[in-house]
């Protein structure tokens, strides 16, 4: 009896957590399975072709939103070619309508519904002949012309479970996730993890112990998958305490928190982390409090917003604040007011997402009353609702993209800086408008650019906007920019030639350093953020590209003082 569990994630760097739980329970129970990891970027023949070569008498999909369409599109395919072999999913794509997936899907034998970890062992155990499935809970499966649903399985001990990931060295340049917890103690209306309402932890030994495996294979990056990592504080605290005790220099974990509720010796731990050990993102989704109470959140922004300059200000960990696009009483005004409060907050990446109407979540059962009309195909992304059109979604989008290319990119730190410096009102919204309406009046919105033509059109946009005195320093700050990243090879067509002794300075260091005299002084900036416009005065900086910033991605620099080196910043 041969049984396949198969993931297909997004990208090739990214690991399917699902499988590899299921995968690792079944074996710590003696029960022989295979897996396979695919991309939705393989071709679609390749992955049919590898299965039908391995003959699996049952095969099982993890479904979530970037995978169901490719998913099904092999279920129908593989029941043709192997009749005799049996299809099973399980994940949140299918688990909240799998009556229906069954009824459309006649090729799917049955769906596991929730923790997999004992259902699928279960699952298999009826293949290998012990037991039947009527009396597996958790499921939902065709019983002759009939489908059936099993009651829900209690939720498991998760110190029962092993650890997730049996090979770190095959998972080398892979992004790792874990969670210590599962459940939410919160109910936003957009979210899935406010089903799960029963909240329940790992023992803080068994998670230590399973960090430390992270640790010692210095794995670069650990996601925390839990939902609000921090609604536990003595829990939070401990993990945290622990990787900073057990710090290796290289591993990067990441969490998702709830801003507002952190304590202050939750604060004070993560301003004395090593710089990159920990990095945070904060779901704000809204600034309006009509929208807020909506979505059943309880939330301080101000506090938000204090928590976070605070967090900036430590400059040893990356922050990404997230909003997003579609939620009840929103609207095109409201929503730029939103943006706009969270763009001050200066964090290193905003991500501006548009709701997905999933299935099972409050937001999908209440769609028709909000007016939300959305995509039909997964993601399930929203076109229009009662306060918000479709034009003004296109509007939004592209307003995303420019935000994409120029602020969460991190390669326009300086330039963007000093605009937003100039601005007499906080409007970075507009700005971001203007320039979406600037690449479409010139059609290169569609067009794929390189970072070069990036900065050039940036640059021509700030030539027609701004006043001509400006004009030199909005160059040299792109030029600032340019070199914080790479010791670039070709210099740009807004560049000045390199005098004698830059070009001496260039010769002697090659690619490890490199020497630009301004006539401006950036170096009182910060990640996105000038208190007052750059100083006339000029200023000789080194670029040093064998010590980067771990936090903001560009290198750090120093002055050239009498012909000293500097500190370097």
């Amino acid at each position: 009896m041969k049984i396949l569990l198969v993931a297909i994630n997004a990208k090739y760097i990214h690991s399917c957590l699902a499988t590899y739980a299921l995968l690792a329970y079944a074996k710590q129970q003696g029960m022989e399975v295979e897996m396979r990891e695919y991309t939705i970027n393989h071709n679609p023949d390749h992955i049919l072709e590898d299965i039908y070569m391995s003959r699996p008498d049952m095969v099982a999909f993890s479904c979530y939103l970037w995978n169901v369409a490719y998913v099904n599109e092999l279920t129908y395919e593989l029941a043709n070619l192997l009749p005799d072999m049996d299809i099973w999913l399980g994940g949140p794509e299918v688990s909240y309508d799998g009556k229906e997936h069954l009824q459309t899907h006649p090729e799917v034998k049955g769906i596991i519904v929730g923790e997999g970890e004992e259902t699928f062992l279960e699952v298999c155990n009826h293949y290998h002949g012990v037991g039947a499935l009527e009396e597996i809970k958790g499921i939902i499966y065709r019983a002759k012309e009939a489908i059936k649903e099993n009651p829900p399985r209690p939720c498991m001990n998760l110190d029962d479970l092993p650890f997730t990931y049996p090979d770190l060295n095959a998972l080398k340049h892979r992004m790792l996730y874990y969670e210590s917890s599962r459940g939410c103690p919160f109910h936003c209306s957009y979210c899935l993890s406010s089903v799960d309402r029963n909240l329940r932890f790992k023992s803080l030994p068994k998670v230590f112990s399973e960090l430390q495996i992270f640790l010692d294979a210095k794995v670069p990056q650990v996601k925390f998958v839990d939902r609000t990592y921090n609604a536990k504080v003595s829990h939070a605290m401990a993990i945290w305490q622990y990787i900073k005790d057990h710090d290796n220099g290289v591993t990067n974990f990441h969490f998702e928190i709830a801003a507002d509720i952190l304590k202050e010796e939750e604060l004070q731990l993560l301003e004395s982390m090593r710089e990159g050990l920990v990095q945070l993102e904060i779901g704000v989704q809204s600034t309006y409090e009509k929208t807020i109470s909506e979505i059943h959140r309880v939330m301080d922004v101000d506090v938000v917003a204090a928590v976070t300059k605070r967090l900036k200000k430590a400059k040893n960990m990356n922050l990404h604040l997230d909003l997003i696009v579609g939620l009840p009483y929103e609207d095109y005004e409201t929503f730029q007011k939103s943006f706009n409060d969270l763009h001050a907050m200066r964090p290193h990446q905003l991500q501006l997402g548009f709701l997905k109407v999933l299935k099972g979540s409050y937001m999908y059962e209440h769609a028709q009353e909000y007016g939300i009309l959305y995509h039909k195909r997964a993601p399930y992304e929203v076109l229009r609702t009662n306060w918000i059109d479709f034009d003004k979604i296109i509007m939004l989008k592209e307003v995303e993209e420019m935000l994409e290319m120029y602020y969460n990119s991190g390669q326009y730190s300086t330039v963007l800086g000093v605009v937003f410096a100039l601005e007499k009102e906080h409007n970075p919204f507009g700005f971001y408008r203007k320039l979406a309406d600037y690449y479409k009046e010139k059609g290169y919105l569609t067009l794929q650019h390189s970072r070069m033509k990036k900065y050039e059109i940036l640059l021509d946009f700030l030539m027609e906007e701004y006043e001509e005195a400006l004009h030199p320093m909005l160059k040299e700050a792109a030029l600032y920019d340019l070199y914080l990243r790479d010791n670039i090879k070709s210099r740009p067509s807004f560049a000045k030639n390199l005098t004698k002794e830059e070009l001496r300075y260039k010769k002697e260091h090659g690619a490890k350093k490199h020497m630009e005299v301004f006539r401006y002084d950036f170096s009182e900036g910060e990640f996105y953020y000038f208190a007052a416009l750059p100083k006339k005065e000029t200023v000789a900086v080194v670029f040093d590209y064998e010590n980067k910033n771990l936090i903001t991605g560009n290198v750090k620099t120093m002055r050239l003082e009498n012909d000293q080196e500097g500190t370097c910043k």
